[in-house]
């Protein structure tokens, strides 16, 4: 059948190239008053019959255009749109050269004589910082969803996982209306809402509470993804409605009903499955099929997150449940509002087996582990975020956030160590059970106040982020060690552990206004963290057969805190053409500790100079180049600064260093932007740098019998390097076809420091990883996505007794769906892996198929679909981690094959206005 479709779609192609005809239409844009050319005016052919866009362009500087395309329609509806000027239409007889001349186009303010027509659909429109698209210009299914017109668009890449890019340029949140969408994970927004009732696509940097007040630009570092709903649209509600069932008692449930009327929305959503799946899709044709991560990507993760909630305990297999509310309204200039509450229940069981190969100075020796996992999690989470404006001059904002949640879990694990001969060493079997509840509360409110018209302003904002963490575990373990001094350690406790963290924070910021676009920032940032612990550890007695003896070694309670003073200077400088800021932050940290049980305590400052520094020059209408540094204060953990023994690991006892000192890192990024709207083709170039001095690292010993003992340090010399660069192209032809396609290289080279046994280990580890993909589109009736990507990688050390390691991996992944016969909907997701640095008994590869094949019925609003995951059954979660004396196989718990069937309903009712269409001069 894939035969016979291919070869239909291939006449079909051929047959409208024998009919089509290409052609170029030049011209030059101009104010119709004063003769000043108008640049980046857009320029768009649409056909005559059912107005489907064929191909646009952007004016250049000096007002010129040049619309080429190809089609196969004789006469076009050509149009001319320019913010805040009356838009013009013609209608043109095709040749292959045909020159305008001068397009005069007058102010909307006044009055034209003429046609006025309606449906103008303006493709792209170029503003002072937007970049905004007419999602209607985008043909795509009826059914569609926000992500698959989000593919669509020039410069707008969406991988598989969802996460979106423009033109290299992460997209950070995904608005509607303005406001947040139940969360600001981008993917709630785009695999839920559809695409049908979005007006505009509005793309710009993302900014800051301060500099949305401000009315100041972003830095660019991250997109924000604007969606406003059409006017007709505004008013009523949708709902989406899904549920499936298939083998081995696979299920999915999810539904979503929103409620727009005018700015003020309501939604609810909610989802049950035992699939890994969010169930917060509503794509018509790969939902319902589980997450294939952990197979073809050798990443075992089962759990997901939206926004601040997690489903899983990261490993396995998931079965979740969630239902949530979400409000959001607002009036201009007045206030915005908008808050949303989640439950989430899910429950995880994992599998998993490893085997470590652990280097030493003078040899080697290898551990096998058997892991077994099941735990469960149920949450209540509820935040806000409410802006009042009392006048032009003064905004107060609060953000408060509440969770509490509690966590069961039971784990078992063997395992067993032994030398390079075979010989075992040493063996531990371990059972831990922990019952625990958690909670917090956050709360940021910020006072904004402008103190004039030239940027002078006042900020202060005050934190607060309390945090409790309630856990009862019992842990039982046995290690046996072997050979000459056979000995054996058994150990049966239970572990009250209670910690408090409180942390308050409060910045004020004062603004002075140099010169024009020079501005000088005064700040101070005063951080107090607070955490109090106990950790009382009970052993068993057989006597009384209760946990009656207090072990005090392993005991602890202490009080735990560190206090940051900032104050800080810098010059920020806003204008179109360049940007730029630096800022100095003298940094005094104190930390101090004590602990009642084992009697000790220590204080320590420390001072430290800290820089942050941007800047952002633009080329040209389309070019930039941008540069970032950040240097940044890492502070030892507690548990990494606590003198007392985690017996966690019987075999691997960690102890912490009272001495340690914070780390300083510092990162610098520069990046290249050039995306040219007009011909769709996009360059994004970065290079940056990662370095750290004073990096806690872990320090290891080992004796004869193979026990470990694990302390920190701070060690220097760590760096990481890595660039690469994204090249992307879009061809159109008329409404035929589109083909999209981008090439992706990137390199890392990295150098970690750290000590085995004593011995200084060092590991150079170089990786390339260049990756080609590309998305044909013919007609709507099918979707081609082919994908490539090889890695090399190759790390060496310095020891002549450790190896170095050298492998290569390959993943290619080919998407295809058929939209023929018309209400049929055919979609195959087709992946193969191949991990070359996977050891003896571990899959080096697999071949990852999904299918579905679904039938639309009731005017698209009811799809019946049969799908099935890893068709070929193939789907592994195995791969190697290396460390810097440790090379590491894992292997766990996946999805296996099955089969469902399901049944999506849709249902949408708007009512209110109808969209009020800008006029359009008509001219024949």
């Amino acid at each position: 059948m894939l035969k016979v479709l291919c070869l239909f779609f291939i006449a079909l192609f051929l047959s409208f190239q024998v009919q089509s005809q290409e052609f170029i239409i030049k011209g030059i844009v101009m104010d119709a008053p004063s003769n000043l050319p108008l640049e980046a005016s857009t320029i768009y052919a649409e056909s005559i019959q059912d107005s489907t866009l064929i191909t646009y362009t952007i004016s250049e500087k000096n007002g010129s255009f040049a619309l080429e395309g190809k089609t196969a329609l004789k006469e076009v509806h050509l149009y001319f749109s320019y913010n805040g000027y009356k838009s013009i239409v013609r209608k043109v007889a095709l040749k292959s050269y045909l020159d305008l001349g001068v397009i005069e186009m007058e102010e909307q303010a006044q009055e034209l004589k003429g046609v006025q027509v309606t449906g103008e659909r303006v493709p792209i429109t170029i503003k002072k910082d937007t970049l905004e698209f007419n999602a209607d210009s985008f043909k795509t299914r009826p059914d569609a969803t926000v992500e698959d017109v989000l593919k669509k668009l020039p410069g707008v890449e969406v991988d598989g996982d969802g996460k979106i890019t423009v033109n290299g340029k992460e997209v950070s949140q995904v608005l509607v209306n303005g406001q947040v969408f139940f969360s600001n994970d981008p993917k709630v927004v785009t695999k839920s809402l559809p695409k049908e009732i979005i007006n505009k696509i509005q793309i710009t940097d993302t900014k800051t509470k301060t500099q949305e007040f401000t009315g100041e630009a972003g830095d660019g570092e991250t997109k924000t993804i604007n969606l406003t709903i059409k006017e007709d649209k505004n008013n009523g509600y949708l709902g989406r409605l899904a549920a499936g069932y298939g083998t081995d008692d696979r299920y999915q449930l999810n539904g979503l009903v929103n409620y727009f009327n005018g700015q003020e929305r309501m939604s609810v959503i909610a989802g049950s499955n035992n699939i890994n799946n969010s169930g917060f899709s509503f794509d018509e044709i790969y939902d319902m099929v589980g997450n294939s991560s952990g197979g073809v990507t050798f990443n075992n993760s089962g759990a997901f997150r939206i926004g601040d909630m997690s489903f899983g305990f990261g490993q396995g297999i998931t079965t979740s449940s969630n239902v949530g509310a979400s409000y959001a309204n607002q009036q201009k200039d007045k206030y915005e509002v908008n808050g949303n509450y989640f439950f989430a229940y899910s429950d995880s069981f994992n599998d998993e087996k490893t085997s470590r190969e652990n280097i030493l100075p003078d040899g080697r020796f290898f551990t096998d582990s058997e892991t077994n996992f099941n735990g469960n999690t149920n949450s209540n989470q509820g935040s806000a975020n409410l802006e009042f404006d009392i006048d032009k001059t003064f905004r107060i904002s609060l953000e408060p956030s509440i969770n509490i949640s509690r966590t069961n879990s039971v784990n078992e694990r063997t395992t067993l160590s032994s030398d390079e001969n075979g010989n075992a060493i040493n063996s531990n079997s371990s059972l831990t059970r922990d019952d625990g509840y958690q909670s917090r509360f956050s709360n940021e409110l910020t006072l904004f106040k402008k103190l004039d018209t030239l940027g002078r302003y006042v900020r202060l904002s005050i934190t607060n982020d309390n945090r409790l963490n309630r856990n009862e575990s019992n842990f039982n373990s046995i290690r046996n060690t072997f050979g000459d001094d056979a000995s054996q350690d058994i150990l049966d406790q239970q572990t009250n552990n209670n910690t408090k963290n409180d942390s308050y924070s409060a910045e004020l910021t004062y603004r002075q206004v140099l010169v024009k676009d020079l501005f000088l920032d005064f700040g101070y940032e005063y951080e107090n963290f607070q955490q109090n612990n106990t950790k009382f550890v009970f052993d068993f007695d057989p006597a009384t057969l209760g946990y009656d003896n207090f072990n005090q070694l392993q005991s602890s309670d202490f009080k735990f805190s560190n206090i940051q003073q900032t104050p800080s200077l810098g010059l920020q400088r806003n204008n179109k053409k360049f940007r730029f800021g630096v800022t100095a932050y003298y940094k005094i940290t104190t930390l101090e500790n004590f602990d009642v049980i084992q009697n000790s305590a220590f204080e320590k400052t420390y001072e430290n100079i800290l820089f942050r520094a941007n800047a952002n020059y633009a080329i040209g209408e389309n070019k930039s180049l941008s540069l970032w540094s950040n240097s940044r204060l890492n502070t030892p953990t507690v548990n990494q600064l606590q003198p007392i023994p985690n017996v966690s690991d019987p075999l691997n006892i960690v102890v912490g260093n009272q001495n340690l000192a914070p780390a300083v890192s510092n990162q610098t990024y520069i990046n290249y932007n050039n995306y040219n709207w007009k011909e769709r083709t996009g360059l994004y170039a970065y290079l940056g740098i990662f370095t750290e001095k004073g990096r806690v690292s872990p320090i290891t010993t080992t004796t004869e019998d193979l026990l470990r003992t694990t302390t920190y340090d701070n060690i220097d010399g760590n760096y990481n390097l890595n660039g690469g660069f994204s090249l992307s192209k879009q061809i159109k032809k008329d409404s035929t076809y589109t083909l999209k396609y981008s090439i992706k290289p990137y390199f890392g080279y990295n150098k970690n420091i750290g000590f085995t046994n004593g011995s200084r280990l060092e590991a150079y580890a170089l990786s390339l990883s260049p990756r080609v993909s590309a998305t044909f589109n013919f007609r709507e009736l099918v979707e081609l996505e082919p994908e490539y990507g090889i890695t090399f990688n190759d790390t060496r050390y310095n020891l002549d007794g450790v190896e170095d390691v050298n492998f290569i991996s390959h993943n290619v992944g080919f998407k295809a769906t058929t939209y023929w016969p018309e209400n049929i909907v055919w979609g195959n997701d087709i992946n193969y892996s191949y991990n070359g640095n996977v050891g003896p008994g571990f899959d080096r590869d697999a071949l990852f198929w999904n299918m579905s094949l679904g039938v639309q019925m009731l005017k698209n609003n009811v799809t019946l679909k049969v799908s099935a995951y890893d068709l070929l059954n193939q789907n592994i979660n195995t791969r190697r981690t290396t460390g810097q004396d440790f090379i590491q196989d894992f292997q766990g718990t996946v999805l296996q094959r099955y089969f469902m069937f399901s049944v999506t309903f849709k249902f949408d009712q708007f009512g209110g206005k109808k969209a009020n269409k800008n006029s359009m001069f008509w001219v024949d």
